[in-house]
């Protein structure tokens, strides 16, 4: 039971979402409990989310996350888009106005260890191998039953329950959320090199192959992934120096789904577990962040019912904009991206363009936090 607010809080799932949902709880004087199916955070080489952008900093300033983020993180400083080669497009993030660049790249398996290290600054450890297995009774009443590393099983029934556990969750579908979306037909590919000596790690690429589409960024200081829609695409890798190892590889579809509503009763839902989408844009972790610490915020005000009304509309833009942005990479009639390779290099001489680009890679197209003065 919390001494502030009287109220008990169980978080599934210790991701980046649940971490973060924990910490702005805790520096909150609450005091959440979080469990997690995982044995431990994100393996740093198994690490599909890099990207940090602008709007995150923001928002885990308090926490003392941020600093420990920007000590290791790589700063992103220009964007770049070719076609067979051939330099199409740059965008300039030194241009963006605000405090932090719009996109720093750090693995996601470091930025979660980062999280628990100043979430144990307030004596709280995620529980590892513990998963919610069921949810039951009315959502405004929810009875979880976690079951233990050594088979023990326990039910509890927390005052609110949060499903932070992904976008299989449990928490989703045992408690009734619908989940509605499609999934698109192209498969991506992914695979992270590394190399003998340091690389040029300041940039991102994105080279159109008319069909398909080859990008990469950086990883850390000697590595970078290679994404694409073509399955031997690692055939037409030009490596910047010699490489040392191939560290991971892995392939995935895309989903564009989300909830209707983020919240039923006393059952609230953030992060994949609440919205999936395109990878494009570096927006899914980032969107769970947002989610966690609207959440705590608004919990620590006594106002978590108004939590959905308020999230819904960033997931939807969020969500709209990364498929339209999916679409866009994944042209195939050979008329289109012709027209495409015509169109893009007029950009450079659009700042509009430039300043809109850099609005939605920082985060800065949904809702400020009003808890952060001067956040937008």
């Amino acid at each position: 039971m919390d001494e502030r607010t009287g109220k008990s809080i169980l978080i599934a799932g210790a991701g980046p979402t649940g971490l973060v949902l924990a910490l702005e709880l805790a520096r909150r004087g609450l005091r959440p409990r979080l469990v997690a199916k995982a044995g431990g955070p994100t393996p740093v080489n198994e690490s599909r989310a890099l990207g940090i952008n602008a709007r995150t900093l923001t928002l885990l300033e308090s926490s003392g996350v941020s600093a420990l983020i920007l000590s290791k993180a790589r700063r992103l400083t220009k964007f770049r888009i070719s076609s067979a080669g051939k330099l199409l497009l740059t965008v300039d993030t030194e241009k963006f106005r605000g405090r932090y660049c719009p996109i720093h790249a750090l693995p996601q398996g470091d930025t979660e260890r980062l999280m628990i290290q100043r979430l144990s600054a307030f004596g709280i450890v995620p529980e590892w191998l513990t998963e919610v297995s069921t949810v039951s009774g009315d959502v405004r009443k929810p009875v979880a039953t976690l079951v233990h590393q050594d088979g023990r099983r326990e039910t509890v029934q927390p005052d609110l329950l949060i499903g932070a556990d992904g976008a299989h969750s449990t928490v989703r579908k045992t408690c009734g959320f619908a989940f509605p979306g499609d999934a698109i037909e192209s498969r991506f590919f992914l695979a992270d090199y590394r190399y003998t000596q340091a690389i040029d790690t300041s940039f991102l690429e994105m080279n159109f192959l008319n069909p398909g589409v080859l990008g990469h960024l950086p990883v850390n200081e000697d590595t970078l992934r290679y994404i694409s829609t073509i399955e031997d695409f690692e055939t037409r890798i030009e490596h910047p120096a010699t490489v040392r190892e191939r560290i991971w590889s892995s392939e995935f579809h895309i989903s564009f789904r989300h909830v209707e509503t983020m919240s039923r009763g006393n059952v609230f839902l953030a992060g994949d577990a609440a919205h999936v989408h395109s990878p494009a844009g570096a927006r899914g972790m980032n969107l769970g962040i947002e989610d966690a610490c609207w959440l705590a915020w608004l919990v620590s005000e006594g106002r978590e019912q108004d939590y959905s009304n308020l999230r819904m509309p960033a997931v939807k833009t969020v969500l709209k904009d990364t498929r339209r942005n999916t679409t866009f990479i994944t042209l195939k009639n050979p008329f289109l991206t012709g027209l495409r390779s015509l169109f893009l290099p007029q950009l450079n001489h659009v700042p509009s363009f430039t300043a809109e680009v850099l609005r939605k890679v920082s985060g800065r197209d949904t809702p400020p936090p009003p808890w952060i003065p001067g956040a937008d």
